[in-house]
């Protein structure tokens, strides 16, 4: 139980609209099943951020949603048939969009955090 306490207080909360991007940004890389951008984020953010299923899957349905990912089934690497997203070129422009909002809104914190640095 220990365990579990202490793993819950080292997890990151992702701000609103974060997981979106940390999405299309995976996608960005190649189509892929839904385990496989949760292990991507996870492996890309040295263990520290964990996208469970009941997060990751309303997500991957809400950019569907907005044209930014397109799904289509396939059988995976195990066999198994899976669905794939893919970035659409809508996707792709959201994610410049995305990504500069992140960039802005790092500078901002960290003016805020480091004063004396700027």
């Amino acid at each position: 139980m220990a365990e579990k306490r202490e793993r819950y207080q080292n997890r990151i909360e992702l701000l609103q609209g974060t997981l979106d991007m940390l999405i299309l940004q995976t996608l960005q890389w190649g189509p892929q099943h839904g385990y496989g951008i949760s292990v991507a984020i996870r492996n890309r953010s040295g263990e520290l951020l964990q996208v469970d299923t009941g997060s990751l899957y309303p997500a991957l349905h809400r950019l569907e949603k907005q044209k930014w990912i397109a799904a289509a089934w396939k059988i995976s690497e195990n066999n198994q048939r899976a669905k794939y997203y893919r970035l659409t070129a809508t996707g792709k422009k959201q994610l410049t969009r995305e990504r500069s909002k992140w960039s802005q809104l790092s500078d901002a914190i960290a003016g805020v955090l480091y004063p004396e640095e700027r």
